[in-house]
């Protein structure tokens, strides 16, 4: 993946001046100056998009409205078709691979397997699924059904969690790029961290409230032991990763892709990576993840009672490319609305102690002492973001800073 600017020049001139200004000079001069010598707009987008933004109603928003034609903010370019729907859906063989992780606590030989399996497939393909990870299945079926009941509430009750700013206990919005995207995806999404210092009871939405605290705690145990598996997977101790606290953090993100009049013309969630070090996302029966492996994309399909684990940005950089980072999108909305959950294991940005020794570590353990060149070129863009992650990576990575 390519990222020469932290934003696209075809959609410069949509982006608010405040965020501009949150940009270090050197990068502002040179997106100003990709700005006008990119490609002119065809409509005022910047009008469109605060237009939208300022019903606080969201995606579903239009759809209860009874919109037939998507706004011309959610079209993606032709170009971006055909980038991100060259689709293997033919070979059913491939597909990433599903683990059983029964009995790998008290059975040494199926340990030994499925952290050869856990290996093989994060060196791979980056993905793989769980089964028996010991999550109650109903537990899995009313956080899917949590998320409905957020988005199906009363429109004036969902504006109360309506807002840009990121550091408010529960953040709900469509697109939390929504300004410095290319392309506006077709999803709404509400957010928040669950650990290690969550908000208040009372501060979570009241229609996923228990539910989002329960789930929370259960995603946060898987972690800690997929963190061991992955740590023995690597030949080190396997309490090495969690000795390093990624999986302290624990961020909440639950996408809704309502029913969409004109699914050919749109996605769910145009092309991206995950900057965490490990997320789990709970898919419903419709599903549509698709994975970037060996230049095709290859349907994930939904299996009953798993979660799929993939490996975050963060993951790969301190492995040093030895786990992957892969590409992933959700492709055309369907005609029903689907929900899913994702949750992002990462380090807490109150805590800075310096991943350095441990990355080298992890580094000299790899046999490689260089890290990955796509994968520097992709950091600084998801680092331009001011958030906490800004805050974790620009502490533990200051040589990162010269790319901004």
């Amino acid at each position: 993946m390519k990222t020469n600017s932290i934003i696209n020049p075809n959609t410069i001139r949509s982006v608010p001046s405040e965020v501009l200004d949150l940009l270090p000079n050197k990068r502002r001069k040179m997106v100003k100056a990709e700005v006008e010598a990119g490609p002119k707009l065809d409509y005022d987008r910047a009008s469109e998009l605060k237009a939208f933004d300022d019903t606080k109603a969201g995606v579903k928003g239009l759809v209860d409205a009874g919109v037939t034609e998507i706004p011309r903010i959610f079209h993606l370019p032709p170009a971006g078709f055909d980038k991100n729907l060259v689709s293997d859906h033919d070979n059913q063989f491939s597909t990433i691979p599903v683990i059983d992780l029964e009995g790998i606590e008290k059975d040494v030989t199926k340990r030994k397997e499925v952290v050869e399996t856990v290996r093989d497939a994060s060196e791979t393909w980056g993905f793989f699924q769980v089964v028996n990870h010991g999550i109650p299945v109903g537990v899995l079926e009313e956080m899917k059904e949590g998320v409905r009941r957020f988005y199906e509430q009363d429109t004036e009750i969902k504006k109360e969690f309506y807002t840009r700013d990121p550091m408010k206990p529960v953040v709900y919005n469509s697109n939390f790029d929504f300004y410095t995207a290319p392309t506006t995806n077709w999803r709404d999404t509400f957010m928040c961290p669950m650990a290690p210092n969550p908000p208040k009871s009372e501060q979570l939405p009241a229609p996923c409230r228990d539910i989002l605290e329960e789930y929370s705690k259960q995603v946060m145990e898987l972690g800690i032991s997929l963190f061991d598996l992955l740590s023995e997977a690597l030949g080190l101790n396997p309490k090495h990763l969690n000795g390093i606290d990624c999986a302290e953090g624990l961020y909440v993100l639950c996408h809704y892709y309502p029913a969409c009049p004109q699914p050919e013309l749109t996605l769910g969630a145009t092309q991206h990576a995950d900057n965490s070090f490990l997320t789990v996302l709970l898919q419903d029966h419709i599903g549509g993840l698709q994975v970037l492996h060996q230049d095709k994309w290859i349907d994930i399909p939904p299996v009953p009672g798993a979660l799929v684990v993939n490996i975050g940005d963060l993951l790969q950089l301190v492995t040093n490319g030895r786990f992957k980072s892969v590409e992933q999108s959700i492709g055309q909305p369907g005609r029903s609305k689907s929900v899913c959950g994702k949750l992002f294991h990462h380090r807490s940005s109150a805590d800075r102690k310096s991943l350095r020794t441990h990355q080298g570590i992890i580094i000299k353990r790899s046999h490689s002492s260089k890290i990955q060149g796509n994968h520097s070129e992709r950091l600084p863009y998801l680092l331009q973001r001011k958030g906490p992650r800004w805050d974790f990576c620009a502490a533990a990575f200051q040589d990162l800073n010269s790319y901004i």
